[in-house]
């Protein structure tokens, strides 16, 4: 067979997965105001994946490389793809925010309105807003000899204004860019039982004309551009990481644009003279028949007091305890966020922080969140003068600056903070505590699926793992030695680390089913997943299907993989789950001859994890804890609210059942909180 025949490229994959979220938007069954954040959601998507993905594609093709990609496709059959795809979403997008949901929040008395629509008094308001907030601030850019084409960042949206003086029939071009630092969606005092919004777009056309006193508008277009966001940088060579990484940020503003959009219409001349100024080509540019860039959609549905249009509210369910050092010593457990409480890993730090006999504390930072305890508590330990050693992955795709921001302000505390590994990212998710305990060195220790981000522990369902297990403790504790320094890794016991081992091991797991099937005819691997891009994992899951190997994957996001081909896939099923929460965690589970064998990891199976990331795979043993991950596994497989099985032709189906509907998220938060 082609690659073209097994694999489905990562990129088309990827959007239709954003299909998945635009999905949820139009599902009337989820309450309206979690249908417009399912908008935003895919608006902040296809922003990444025109700054990333399409840009990658644009560049090699533009590049003359004409040879097939690992998938078995050319440069151009990718691009004409992609475009032909993202052009079809896009419209069923704006198709469906113009339509049911305009409507239904206008039937719910949201109204996103325009000056035109307010009544006399809330246009007073509105002006008051212009003329006292927007005006001051906003600045008009002219464009001509003695002034450049103004530098837009990406994700700027702004006005092209064709302007001519009274008595000339020369027009000049002015850039007006709507303003970042206020909130780009105002609300309006309404009636009661209203709730009225304005954008500052719309106020700021309706003023136009005070910008240009003594000229005439001739024409004017709302734009958006989006730019190339992928950093180059050779690693190998910079002396100095983060400096380097901060120089690249830097050229992110100036980055060749790869997407301009264009709400309504625009004249032939002021679309000719945009171009040519963001140096973008004409045929390429999109007109949206609607407001750009929905992101605002998020703070509509925050500001809106209409909590029957949301998802009921839940408390998650607390792990009790007294002490936490005394919990993990008592037991190793887990908690599954966010049915259960973030709490015992912010906790864990912040009793670390303060506690006298704690001597060092070490962690990895990948993404976390504005004023973070544990960003605090980490400060606060290093002023106890506790060692502590914290490693910053600088290079996280648009956590840059802020983790730089991070990383400055720990150093200034006196953490000892490592930037990366050249070449590498560090995405594995660990803490070890050092602790001093009658006569002797005890070390704690938590890994998880999922960051040290309290915001997102709220949204994203991911486990997270405490020990005090010594083979754990000495194998984690030489995993920061290799990252931090310049140490060999040794044998592990209890971990499997990549980019050394991590991919190895897994066909290691794969090949045992394998075997286990020809003996004994029980070969089972069941896992869960955020992507599956490796072609080479795909190729091994294949030859054991083959054998007859029943596969059951569940996979959020990417998946390369293609399912229930005769002779290649047919034991093998897909499955994809898109709903309330993001399922982040990666559990993987082989059946070794009815003996299972049940993993976690911070690792999809993409190349970059097993290559190019420093990644961590853990067993879990604790017969406990084992059973409830297998609870765990064997609960997702049964949803059939949220979950889309992915077909032989690449597309995805609802599961079509009779009668009542699984709904596995719905059923964690009763479960875990009842």
């Amino acid at each position: 067979m082609e690659n073209k025949e097994k694999f489905i490229h990562r990129d088309l994959s990827w959007l239709e997965f954003n299909r998945r979220v635009l999905e949820e938007a139009g599902d009337e069954r989820n309450p309206l105001l979690e249908r417009i954040k399912f908008l935003a959601i895919f608006t902040s998507n296809l922003d990444e994946f025109f700054m990333v993905r399409l840009s990658n594609a644009m560049k090699l093709l533009e590049s003359g490389y004409n040879k097939r990609d690992q998938f078995g496709y050319y440069p151009q059959e990718l691009v004409a793809e992609l475009k032909a795809r993202t052009d079809e979403i896009v419209k069923k997008f704006y198709d469906l925010y113009s339509g049911s949901i305009k409507e239904a929040l206008e039937m719910e008395k949201i109204f996103i309105k325009k000056p035109a629509d307010l009544s006399s008094e809330q246009r007073k308001f509105v002006q008051r807003f212009f003329d006292t907030t927007l005006y001051p601030i906003i600045t008009p850019m002219a464009v001509d000899g003695g002034h450049p084409f103004p530098m837009l960042p990406s994700r700027t949206i702004a006005f092209a204004v064709n302007i001519r003086a009274e008595k000339s029939e020369k027009t000049h071009l002015a850039i007006i860019p709507v303003p970042k630092s206020v909130p780009r969606l105002l609300k309006v005092p309404a009636e009661t039982e209203e709730s009225v919004y304005i954008l500052t777009d719309y106020l700021i056309r309706e003023n136009l004309e005070q910008f240009f006193r003594g000229y005439r508008i001739q024409d004017a277009a709302l734009f958006r551009v989006l730019r190339d966001s992928e950093l180059e940088m050779d690693e190998g060579f910079a002396p100095d990481l983060l400096k380097a990484l901060e120089k690249e940020l830097k050229k992110r503003s100036s980055a060749k644009a790869v997407h301009l959009q264009i709400a309504g219409e625009a004249s032939p001349e002021l679309l000719e003279v945009l171009c040519n100024g963001i140096d973008f080509p004409q045929s390429e540019v999109v007109f949206a028949s609607s407001d750009p860039d929905l992101t605002f959609l998020y703070d509509l549905s925050s500001q809106t007091d209409k909590p029957q249009l949301r998802y009921p509210s839940f408390t998650p369910a607390k792990t009790l305890y007294d002490n936490i050092f005394d919990k993990i010593k008592d037991e190793d457990f887990i908690i599954h966020v966010p049915y259960q409480s973030f709490w015992p890993t912010s906790d864990l730090i912040a009793t670390a922080a303060k506690d006298p006999d704690v001597l060092a504390i070490k962690m990895t930072l990948y993404r976390t969140n504005e004023d973070s305890a544990i960003i605090k508590a980490l400060m606060e330990a290093a002023k106890r003068r506790k060692q502590v050693t914290v490693v910053v992955e600088i290079k996280a795709r648009f956590e840059e600056e802020k983790n730089i921001q991070w990383a400055r302000e720990l150093e200034q505390a006196g953490c000892h903070v490592i930037y990366g590994i050249a070449g590498l990212k560090i995405h594995s998710k660990m803490s070890l505590i050092v602790r001093k305990e009658e006569g002797r060195i005890r070390r704690y220790v938590h890994l998880a699926t999922g960051n040290y981000n309290e915001k997102t522990a709220n949204i994203y369902t991911d486990i997270g793992f405490f020990t005090c297990n010594d083979d754990v403790a000495r194998d984690i504790a030489d995993v920061f030695n290799v990252v931090t320094g310049y140490s060999m890794p040794s044998p592990w016991k209890r971990v499997i680390s990549s980019p050394h081992d991590l991919r190895k091991y897994f066909c290691e797991l794969v090949d045992k089913e394998i075997e286990a099937q020809k003996a004994h005819k029980n070969g089972l691997i069941m896992v869960k997943l955020n992507a599956l891009e490796d072609t080479q994992m795909i190729e091994k899951l294949y030859a054991a299907s083959r054998e007859g190997v029943k596969i059951r994957l569940i996979v959020r996001g990417i998946c390369c993989l293609v399912p229930g081909v005769a002779g290649l896939s047919e034991n093998i099923e897909v499955r994809s789950i898109v709903g309330r929460f993001l399922e982040h965690s990666r559990i993987f589970f082989f059946n070794n001859n009815a003996n299972g064998r049940i993993f976690l990891s911070s690792a999809d199976w993409m190349t970059r994890n097993l290559d190019r990331r420093v990644e961590l795979l853990f067993e879990i043993t604790k017969p406990e804890i084992k059973s409830h991950m297998q609870f765990i596994l064997d609960s997702y497989m049964k949803d059939t609210r949220k979950t889309r099985v992915l077909k032989r032709d690449h597309s995805y189906g609802r599961i079509k059942k009779e009668g009542d509907t699984f709904d596995v998220q719905e059923y964690f938060i009763k479960h875990y909180t009842r």
